[in-house]
């Protein structure tokens, strides 16, 4: 009878160990297939995502396009800088699943980084007209760190010169320049770039260059908004010879598309009230029932003459520019969204005309996620 009970029990036993481990494998089961199923759904999604952002980025390029047919100048005032007439336009463009939203920025409303230096290859002196552009960008960021000394400005734009200038020697600029042999000393060593920047980015590879000063700390914004390292330009070819491998980045900067730290940057820290009038002049609009209408001429370099206050100004010619001629760089930001998610596309394109065709296209420089 003990022998009888004893195995119904080992049977219970092991019942309940079979159970136990079914159980267990096939809770891990459905564990296995819910986490294959929504990393399946994820990858679909942003397959997806993919698409639809990559379809804002065209849809951008078309816009401007467009928009080169019909205009010598570009400005806040035109569709492509409206928020409201580019959500008109991709109301007509119907996603399944998703949504998109666009933004189009002039990169030539911004400083160019390359233009420092007169000239590539080749090129071993300062753009002079840039100097003091640089200096009201850069100072008031720099200024606020209490360790930096009263040349510190200075030094950091010799040393972004250096970097780039062809004169790669013991020659650096002023007193606190650096060339290859500063950092060669540095753990790890490199060298100069001895050429123009490709990327924001390196300029944190630059002496004195934080990321404070770039990206910003706290309250503090930084220069990275403000800059390009696009708008090159081929220079004259010279006569008796095969080919021309000489450019330059002429640093015109669009007054008509400039953020107004950019303007500041133009006019200096004691012109700042300018800047922000300046600003509301060229927004200036009112709405008249069938859209919006701007009030202010901006396609005349000079207009800025016509703002109140500012009309004792005169801004370096060598500066500013207002037409396409010198501003065909723009930024295209896209952002999908699909089930809370969202991928974001940042493509820079360079507006151009087909020789074959004189049709307006647009032609990729750069293509990131962000």
């Amino acid at each position: 009878m003990r022998i009888l009970k004893n195995k119904r029990g080992m049977a219970l036993l092991l019942t309940i160990t079979i159970t136990t481990i079914l159980v267990a494998a096939t809770l891990e089961l459905n564990r296995e297939v819910r986490a294959t199923v929504m990393a399946t759904a994820t990858t679909r999604d942003r397959f997806t995502l993919s698409h639809i952002a990559e379809s804002g980025i065209q849809v951008g390029m078309i816009i401007l396009a467009k928009d080169r047919k019909s205009s010598a100048t570009d400005s806040i005032q035109e569709d492509w800088a409206d928020p409201d007439k580019i959500s008109e336009v991709l109301q007509d463009i119907v996603f399944e699943k998703g949504s998109l939203a666009l933004k189009i920025s002039d990169e030539l409303g911004k400083i160019q980084v390359n233009a420092l230096v007169d000239k590539f290859p080749g090129g071993h002196n300062f753009n002079e007209a840039q100097l003091n552009i640089w200096d009201n960008i850069v100072r008031p960021i720099v200024s606020k760190d209490e360790k930096s000394d009263l040349n510190a400005t200075t030094n950091i734009i010799n040393s972004i010169k250096d970097w780039m200038d062809s004169e790669d020697d013991d020659a650096i600029t002023g007193m606190n320049g650096a060339e290859s042999d500063y950092y060669e000393s540095l753990d790890p060593p490199y060298t100069c770039r001895n050429g123009p920047i490709p990327s924001a980015k390196e300029l944190l590879m630059i002496k004195g260059v934080t990321p404070e000063m770039l990206y910003g700390s706290g309250e503090t914004g930084g220069i990275s908004d403000y800059i390009t390292v696009y708008g090159m330009t081929q220079l004259p070819q010279p006569k008796n010879t095969r080919k021309n491998n000489a450019f330059t980045y002429e640093g015109k900067i669009n007054i008509n598309t400039a953020e107004v730290p950019v303007l500041i940057a133009i006019l200096g820290e004691e012109n700042a009230e300018c800047a922000r009038t300046m600003d509301d002049y060229r927004r200036e609009s009112e709405d008249t029932g069938d859209g919006k209408h701007y009030l202010n001429d901006v396609t005349n370099p000079a207009w800025y003459k016509n703002v109140k206050g500012c009309s004792d100004l005169n801004i370096d010619p060598r500066l500013i520019t207002v037409t396409t001629v010198t501003s065909d760089f723009f930024r295209i930001e896209s952002t999908a969204a699909l089930n809370e998610v969202k991928l974001t596309l940042s493509a820079v394109i360079h507006r151009e005309q087909d020789k074959k065709t004189g049709k307006w296209k647009c032609r990729v420089l750069s293509w990131e996620t962000l």
